[in-house]
């Protein structure tokens, strides 16, 4: 026997927000794209997703509330899905990944274009309550995106940077929402997940989102170990990324053009084939 399986050329990645309550009810909380990837971890997500027509994000909502329904599930949860980017997203060509059980870190660019708060919405349903909200009572407003901020050098690599965060400073303003878990005068351990924060960025357009997240990431003040907040900007402003020409190999193909390769004397070394010991 031979088992055959497409093969994507050109794969996106995009999952479905999904909550299931206690009475048999599941809702879905529309789409997010999360196909800017290194090594397979997620970069920078965005909701909704671009080039995702009404009628296909119909169909990969309905199909993601059947598995969760499928499979009586209660609780915040992804389903996630590989989708073939190919000549544009298109009816019939997605297929089933995985679920992921539990509220994911890019949860904050749903809660952006939806208006709700997930956790709330987690509660609320562990409290035995039913969904605040039905299917057609869930809007989508403008576009959000979120970038991962890491204590790590993409000249490098993006070899993990360790060491004590001398300053840091977010900027504030409308649309932007940072989360963090650590503070000037903390360290950043070789024992621990690197993430400083995430960034969130809303606007009324794709574009205006974009813009928004690359202004917050270039004046971001992060001083001691090295960051990847110049190379988020840069990312955010690469132009097939903002056309919505892009798939999970985007990162690896524009490494040079994103800044996330050896620079200056590191650069000339590397022409020269010299190892840094």
């Amino acid at each position: 026997r031979v088992l055959l399986e497409t093969y994507v050329t050109r794969p996106r990645h995009i999952e479905v927000q999904v909550f299931g309550d206690s009475h048999g009810d599941v809702v879905h909380l529309y789409e997010r794209d999360c196909s800017l990837q290194r090594r397979h971890q997620k970069v920078i997500e965005e909701a909704p997703a671009p080039g995702m027509s009404a009628d296909l994000r119909a169909a990969m909502g309905a199909a993601a509330v059947a598995a969760a329904q499928a499979a009586g599930y209660v609780g915040a949860g992804t389903v996630e899905f590989i989708a073939d980017g190919a000549g544009g997203l298109k009816a019939g060509g997605f297929w089933f990944m995985e679920m992921n059980t539990r509220l994911q870190v890019e949860h904050p660019v749903t809660e952006a274009v939806t208006g709700l708060d997930l956790v709330e919405w987690q509660f609320r349903i562990a409290a035995g309550e039913m969904l605040p909200l039905k299917q057609d009572q869930i809007r989508l407003d403008g576009h959000a995106v979120e970038a991962r901020l890491y204590a790590e050098d993409p000249e490098r690599g993006f070899l993990p940077s360790t060491g004590r965060l001398i300053a840091l400073q977010f900027p504030q303003g409308e649309g932007l929402r940072v989360d963090s878990g650590v503070e000037a005068g903390d360290e950043v351990s070789p024992f621990y997940d690197p993430m400083i924060a995430k960034l969130i960025a809303h606007g009324k357009t794709r574009g205006e989102a974009l813009d928004r997240l690359a202004g917050a990431l270039e004046a971001t003040v992060a001083v001691g170990p090295r960051s990847n907040a110049g190379f988020l900007a840069a990312l955010c402003r690469a132009p097939g990324f903002r056309t919505g020409e892009f798939d999970t190999g985007f990162i690896d193909a524009h490494l040079g053009e994103l800044g996330a390769a050896p620079q200056g004397l590191d650069r000339a070394a590397a022409a020269l084939g010299v190892r840094k010991l």
